[in-house]
């Protein structure tokens, strides 16, 4: 199979039979394009960390620690585009061509048509509105408290628990629209000459077919992706290639024609 015979422009039709197993087979198979390509995901993950760290260091330095929760609770937002990379290193592997650096980081300038940098826009004003959002609801709760935003004490008052309460709710909604809209078209966007609006619908219409399994991946992805932040972020290191190489399986599941 050559570089130019990928997948066909259309049609496109997406699965309505998902299950579990489904889930636990896209793992497996992440894991085991992480373990044969391990510097091409250590590569993708170390960015993510390094950008972790910087927000972090950013935040902290500022005065604003109070806002660490806010950052983390939507950095995963941006985590599919960091996964681009990622979906070409298993698109090349599953289908037998040759893998070098080049090719893999040139699947972040998309196919030569600027959809996927469309998507990634998308996905920067997505984690700007969030924040932006998460302004708004301190400002609700915290105005007449006194606490600022500079440490964080603020989630020790009865307001600043009140706030965190909505905001994790709020949060919850929008990253879930977002791992919505992101979850099939990012890969699809690698994989195939179609437009980001019709990835994006596509992607859409896999979530709705298949409501309780995609939650349970998006519950995954979130847990996962939280649990290896604790640790100064190092974790990413692992499970954002794993989880990246996973999606692109799941993906090819998922999409046909």
């Amino acid at each position: 199979m050559t570089e130019a015979q990928q997948a066909p422009i259309s049609p496109v039709n997406v699965a309505a039979d998902l299950t579990m197993a489904d889930l636990r087979h896209a793992l497996a198979e992440g894991w085991r394009d992480f373990l044969t390509h391990p510097l091409y995901g250590l590569f993708f993950g170390a960015i993510y960390v390094a950008g972790g760290l910087a927000l972090a260091w950013a935040l902290t330095s500022r005065g604003a620690s109070g806002w660490l929760f806010t950052a983390a609770a939507g950095f995963p937002l941006v985590a599919p585009f960091t996964a681009v990379g990622l979906y070409e290193v298993s698109r090349r592997r599953e289908a037998g061509l040759p893998l070098s650096w080049g090719t893999v980081l040139g699947a972040l300038r998309g196919r030569g048509d600027d959809q996927l940098l469309m998507m990634g826009g998308f996905i920067f004003v997505g984690f700007t509105f969030w924040m932006i959002l998460a302004h708004g609801i301190f400002a609700i709760f915290m105005a007449e408290s006194g606490v600022g935003s500079e440490s964080l004490e603020v989630f020790r008052t009865t307001a600043g628990i009140a706030m965190l309460v909505v905001g994790t709710a709020v949060g919850a909604v929008i990253a879930y629209v977002f791992y919505a809209v992101t979850v099939i078209s990012l890969p699809m966007l690698v994989d195939r000459d179609v437009d980001f609006l019709t990835a994006i619908i596509k992607s859409l219409r896999t979530v709705q077919a298949n409501g309780a399994v995609m939650l349970g991946w998006a519950v995954v992805i979130a847990a996962a992706l939280f649990a290896a932040m604790i640790p100064a972020f190092a974790g990413l290191l692992v499970i954002l290639p794993v989880l990246g190489h996973a999606t692109w399986h799941l993906y090819r599941r998922v999409v046909s024609g």
